[in-house]
């Protein structure tokens, strides 16, 4: 087994995100980010792109979303998109959110 330090890789990161993905596995076929929005951060884009969807997931903490989607995300809880969609995520908590995407390719395009 090959134990893959996702969460340290994000808190490492500058954009606080990590990417479980092709270069990891050797696979297109499906994708996983680890992000922590820090407090008062606003503007974490999710967008999966042309050919993708994705499952994202409220881990710890609440989150909000504006942009194509709308809406108060609590933990726990989780919303699908797909394609070309903006949805800012943002963190009005004092603690960080963490959240986790679960992505796949639905047609032709790969960028992970």
């Amino acid at each position: 087994m090959n134990a893959i330090e996702i969460a340290k890789r994000a808190l490492e990161a500058e954009e606080g995100e990590s990417v479980l993905g092709l270069a990891d596995t050797g696979s297109h076929a499906c994708y996983m980010i680890y992000g922590i929005v820090r407090p008062g951060e606003t503007g974490r884009l999710v967008n999966p792109g042309k050919g993708h969807e994705e499952i994202v997931l409220s881990v710890r903490g609440a989150l909000e979303l504006t942009g194509a989607m709308t809406g108060h995300l609590a933990e726990g809880c989780a919303f699908h998109c797909a394609g070309d969609t903006d949805i800012f995520l943002e963190n009005r908590g004092d603690t960080d959110a963490v959240y986790i995407i679960a992505g796949g390719h639905s047609e032709e395009g790969h960028h992970h």
